[in-house]
């Protein structure tokens, strides 16, 4: 998914933020039939499966927040982004696992090797001309479980991947500065990255290196610059990666937005003039628009209902939530609250498939076959790590059971029907859940279940909240 951040001068960090291997969203349209109960119906979404499937034009969102910090955010595969990145769903899975396995690393505190590979890797990246000018638009992933913010720069010393937009060259801008190796910013990141920074010997200046579970990576100058969101939104200093040597499968985006609860993220720098607070509705399709804001300005609905956040062993940068049931279909699942207690869960943009217990996610496909086969729907072969699937090739509409998570504070959160399926192809729709490999894994609520909600983190207040038609 993208957010479009326009900046100042020549610095154009005007990030459309792509969500982590956001998958294609499809617009889930729901209708009633008169043959379904009562009770039925209000456990159950009905919706068209030609609305599991990408639209060809964008339609944006008539609800996106148009506040001075507001910043668009599309699917990175479809008409609403000027990238439309193909749509691989075995390498989206695949991607979704690294990324998970690398979450799993920070927590066991295994962190990646600080030497990071300077080399090539086959035609994924390439060096790229000069640029003279800068863009107006350019494109980054985000996630709310990712600490520093880093973009492609000039000159790339060994390479840079394919971007779609002017590579920013900090030289012509007249607010960069480099951070100095021996400053206390440049010891911020090796919280950050898990890796130690490093020196230049020739000017003293501070280098960054951040490898990621898929094996990408960014490496370059720790750098100042002004970040400008509008007009009347204007940060002064961003510290921030000027990546010279990139690698990885980033969708042709300009690098990477971190939201995460470090101090070198966006929203740890920020919080002076935004509190330590920020919101953001995930679109339901590729062809509808959500948004990411920073700060309150009263844009919460009165829908939004919180629960306390806290933190995990080992997860400072991540954003933790309590769990204490999961229903499906009306039915709450024989598991025990104290499931989620051993590891904990969080939520994390960049996820894309909700991670489970294993138990848990037992409980969970168990009930919805149950429920889906007493509905007559033909069962399909597994899709990567979805296991739970059906083919519903001989269907215009069809009826499945909702889910509902049940959070600390009494929050209960339903989630909509484009949360709840991951649609390969008409005769491969899953259940987007997945469980781990040990009840002992932390859990992750991850950006499918994500969709269509106000999803807002009031860190001050410590609490995140949740609110329906968000988008």
């Amino acid at each position: 998914m993208a957010i479009i951040i326009s900046s100042s001068f020549s610095f154009s960090f005007s990030f459309l933020i792509l969500f982590c291997v956001w998958l294609f969203g499809s617009c889930l349209a729901l209708e009633s039939k008169e043959s379904i109960s009562h009770h039925q119906h209000h456990n159950t979404h009905t919706l068209q499966l030609n609305s599991l499937f990408p639209a060809s034009t964008c339609n944006p969102s008539s609800t996106v927040d148009n506040k001075d910090a507001t910043l668009k955010v599309v699917h990175k595969h479809g008409p609403c982004s000027p990238h439309q990145a193909k749509t691989n769903h075995t390498q989206i899975l695949q991607q979704d696992e690294y990324r998970v396995n690398s979450i799993r690393s920070r927590l066991s505190d295994k962190t990646a090797d600080a030497t990071i590979s300077r080399g090539g890797r086959g035609g994924n990246t390439r060096a790229k001309k000069d640029a003279t000018t800068l863009p107006a638009k350019s494109g980054a992933v985000v996630g709310s479980g990712s600490d520093i913010t880093w973009t492609q720069c000039q000159p790339c010393a060994k390479s840079c991947y394919d971007q779609k937009e002017t590579i920013y060259d900090p030289s012509k801008s007249s607010t960069y500065s480099n951070v100095s190796c021996t400053s206390a910013e440049c010891t911020l990141l090796k919280s950050a990255t898990g890796n130690s920074p490093a020196c230049s010997s020739g000017t003293s200046t501070c280098i960054y290196g951040i490898q990621y579970g898929d094996q990408s990576f960014s490496v370059g100058y720790f750098g100042k610059e002004t970040l400008t969101l509008s007009s009347s939104a204007v940060i002064d200093n961003v510290l921030f990666g000027c990546g010279q040597n990139n690698q990885g499968l980033f969708g042709g985006s300009a690098g990477l937005l971190g939201l995460g609860r470090n101090k070198l993220s966006i929203i740890e720098q920020t919080a002076q003039k935004y509190n330590r607070y920020f919101s953001y509705c995930l679109p339901s399709t590729a062809s509808k628009t959500g948004y990411l804001t920073l700060g309150n300005g009263g844009s919460a609905s009165n829908s939004v209902k919180y629960t306390p956040l806290s933190t995990i062993s080992g997860g400072a940068s991540f954003y933790a939530l309590q769990v204490l049931a999961i229903s499906v279909g009306g039915k709450k699942l024989p598991i025990s609250a104290s499931l989620f207690q051993t590891a904990g869960t969080i939520i994390d943009s960049g996820t894309v498939i909700t991670r489970l217990p294993p138990t848990a996610y037992g409980a969970m496909s168990s009930e919805f076959k149950k429920q889906m086969s007493s509905l007559g729907y033909p069962t399909a072969p597994a899709l990567s790590i979805l296991d739970t699937c059906y083919d519903l090739s001989k269907y215009k509409s069809v009826t499945i059971p909702k889910i509902g998570f049940f959070f600390g504070g009494g929050t209960t959160v339903d989630l909509d029907a484009t949360g709840i399926l991951y649609a390969s192809k008409i005769s491969q729709v899953c259940l987007a859940f997945a469980g781990n490999g040990d009840d002992g894994d932390v859990a992750i609520f991850g950006n499918v279940q994500q969709k269509t909600l106000q999803v807002v983190y009031d860190i001050g207040g410590g609490r995140i909240g949740f609110g329906t038609r968000g988008c």
